[in-house]
């Protein structure tokens, strides 16, 4: 409670007179863990980040600057510091609104419980390795609170891959075994890629086939929740016969949702099995994320056997491919949630 108190504090202080125009600068309390997932996030999507005195990292992008201080203060600054709160900072660590007065509603703690699967990703941003789709059915209150008490919560906040395969483990038997994984691997998710084009869709489909997985082992399951992305119809439309007779619900920053936390967490779990399996099998420890050290790496493996190769291993639609093959990289578009 303490902390929500704190970041709520700091919001009001952000909210600016002049409403009209987008704010330049802001100042919010995070925890270090926040921190740290969030300069992960940066390095995953390809801004500069340092390291500075008396600070966790800086970060720097187009018109903007982050700056993560020891003492848990992170400053935003810049032409773009309303746009990074908003699509950013927001749905994938503050995990609530801090443009919106959240007196009088219901927090997501608030809601009441009720039987539904969740469902999430992992993946999604690393040049190497699979996309893996997880869903799992939390069946009663009891369970989610057992899954609360061995510390389930957004994978993206646990950065040390042991404890995620320890948790993953806990939530195996927690929720009895009804639980699904679809992990497309890089050479199926490139052949899919290049016949769609459409990441989103490409997610939709394996968020449709966990939940379908999952629907025959958990047969009660009658609701469904995932983080919301691209057209809500997407996954709808990618479900079979069984799949469409449930309640599905999308919304943003759905991690803080305790079956979407569960399933972050399997679906990082089998991510971090199988990187370190296609490392083992071309004799290199393949890093997670896009930033430079995958990019030494990648040039690596092109050097070592070329497209062929890095088709086995990395999503070749990432900008690291080009660099890697020496091929011309891309305009960088704007990155929008």
């Amino acid at each position: 409670m303490r902390k929500f108190i704190q970041k709520k504090a700091f919001f009001q202080k952000n909210m600016d007179t002049n409403a009209s125009q987008p704010r330049k600068n802001f100042v919010f309390e995070l925890l270090k863990p926040e921190m740290l997932a969030l300069q992960e996030i940066l390095k995953e999507r390809n801004w500069t980040v340092v390291d500075a005195p008396y600070m966790v990292f800086k970060a720097s992008s187009e018109k903007i600057s982050v700056a993560a201080y020891q003492s848990g203060k992170l400053v935003v600054q810049g032409a773009n510091a309303q746009d990074f709160v908003e699509f950013i900072l927001e749905p994938e660590i503050l995990k609530e609104k801090a443009f919106e007065s959240v007196s009088g509603q219901q927090s997501e703690s608030e809601v009441p419980f009720y039987p539904h699967a969740g469902m999430d990703e992992s993946g999604k941003g690393d040049f190497f390795g699979p996309l893996v789709i997880s869903s799992v059915f939390v069946g009663d209150e009891d369970t989610a609170r057992k899954l609360a008490d061995i510390g389930v919560k957004d994978s993206k906040m646990i950065k040390n891959d042991k404890m995620i395969i320890r948790i993953a483990a806990e939530i195996r038997r927690l929720v009895n075994n009804k639980f699904a994984v679809v992990a497309i691997g890089p050479e199926a998710y490139n052949n899919f890629y290049e016949k769609i084009r459409s990441l989103n869709r490409l997610l939709a489909w394996g968020h449709a086939r966990a939940l379908e997985n999952l629907l025959l082992k958990a047969p009660e399951c009658n609701a469904a929740l995932a983080d919301k992305f691209g057209d809500e119809s997407l996954i709808r439309n990618a479900l079979l016969k069984g799949g469409r007779s449930i309640r599905l619900d999308q919304r943003t920053k759905a991690e803080s949702d305790i079956a979407v936390a569960a399933a972050s967490i399997m679906a990082r779990a089998e991510f971090v099995r199988r990187m370190t399996e296609l490392g083992e099998k071309n004799g290199v420890v393949l890093p997670k994320g896009a930033g430079e050290q995958v990019d030494r790496i990648a040039k690596q493996l092109a050097i070592a056997g070329g497209e062929t190769l890095l088709r086995q291993v990395a999503k070749m639609h990432f900008r690291n491919s080009c660099k890697a093959l020496g091929l011309p990289v891309p305009e960088k578009t704007p990155w929008r949630k």
